[in-house]
């Protein structure tokens, strides 16, 4: 659900899935990204992005289980594939077996992927239920999904904005990168519950952010619920992950996690820059934020 994109040239991809499917077989766990790269796909990038949430560390431990299971059921099918290969054979069994039913093997191969399916259900309900159970949260935002930008409101600061994507020079001179990178992200202080209420203003959107374990669909007419609970400062991306229309790839989401007193301090500032008019349902942008 929260797979990122591999950055290379169409000439090195053959390379890569070989790289990967090496890693993959041999078990290779690589060395953690830079700091640099923490919230955001980077080249080559093989593994999830480096959980910043409780909620992700929580997929993070789910998916390794899965991974233990599927390679224990893919080793143990692939070696009774050999053994019938090598011990039924033509030439070493010239007189093949006549049996058509053996109750105890059927009863086996039918009760084994049954028990497989329980012990996996258990973790996934706990980490569902998990999800879903919003704590009461320090702030709440509202995500609102357009053709193709995101609003946000902070209702209980009266606070509104609209973030867009930055083109190609402006990301460049701010130190964003192309394609993730809007022109007023989302702030949010760490080890706070940011709770999430997104909608869609026009057609279904999605907000995911893949470091929080966070994908919620934004439906027109419905207000969806969310959480993440951010536990290392620092910027985040993500994108719309619902097809949207014909500028959905143009659709980022970017989070900046400060501290509580940095947070206090840009919320000031955006009281007064984005003050929200409850009468007309706009926002009104009397400055741009600087230091964000």
């Amino acid at each position: 659900m929260f797979l990122k994109k591999i950055d290379v040239a169409s000439g090195g991809r053959v390379a890569a899935t070989t790289l990967a499917m090496w890693a993959l077989s041999a078990g290779v766990a690589f060395a953690q990204a830079p700091d640099k790269w923490a919230g955001r796909p980077r080249p080559w990038e093989m593994d999830m992005q480096p959980p910043a949430s409780p909620v992700m560390v929580s997929i993070e431990d789910f998916h390794r289980l899965l991974l233990y299971i599927i390679t224990a059921v893919c080793l143990f099918v692939l070696g009774l594939l050999l053994w019938v290969m090598i011990r039924y054979n033509a030439r070493s069994n010239p007189v093949p077996s006549k049996t058509s039913h053996n109750t105890l093997l059927e009863v086996v191969w039918t009760a084994v992927p049954v028990l497989i399916l329980v012990l996996i259900a258990i973790p996934s309900f706990r980490l569902l239920y998990y999800e879903m159970d919003i704590p009461k949260p320090d702030v709440t935002i509202m995500a609102i999904g357009k053709q193709w930008y995101w609003t946000y409101k902070y209702p209980g600061q009266k606070v509104q904005f609209d973030s867009l994507m930055l083109d190609r020079a402006e990301a460049a001179k701010a130190g964003e990168p192309y394609l993730l990178g809007v022109d007023h992200p989302v702030v949010v202080p760490v080890n706070k519950v940011i709770q999430i209420e997104t909608t869609g203003a026009d057609v279904i959107h999605s907000w995911a952010v893949p470091s929080f374990g966070v994908k919620m669909d934004a439906v027109p007419g419905r207000i969806n619920h969310t959480w993440f609970e951010a536990t290392h400062v620092g910027t985040y991306y993500g994108e719309c992950s619902e097809l949207c229309g014909a500028r959905h790839a143009f659709m980022p989401i970017e989070v900046k996690v400060v501290t509580e007193q940095q947070y206090r301090h840009w919320l000031a500032k955006a009281a007064k820059a984005y003050a929200y008019n409850a009468t007309s349902g706009g926002a009104t942008r009397l400055a741009a934020l600087d230091n964000q």
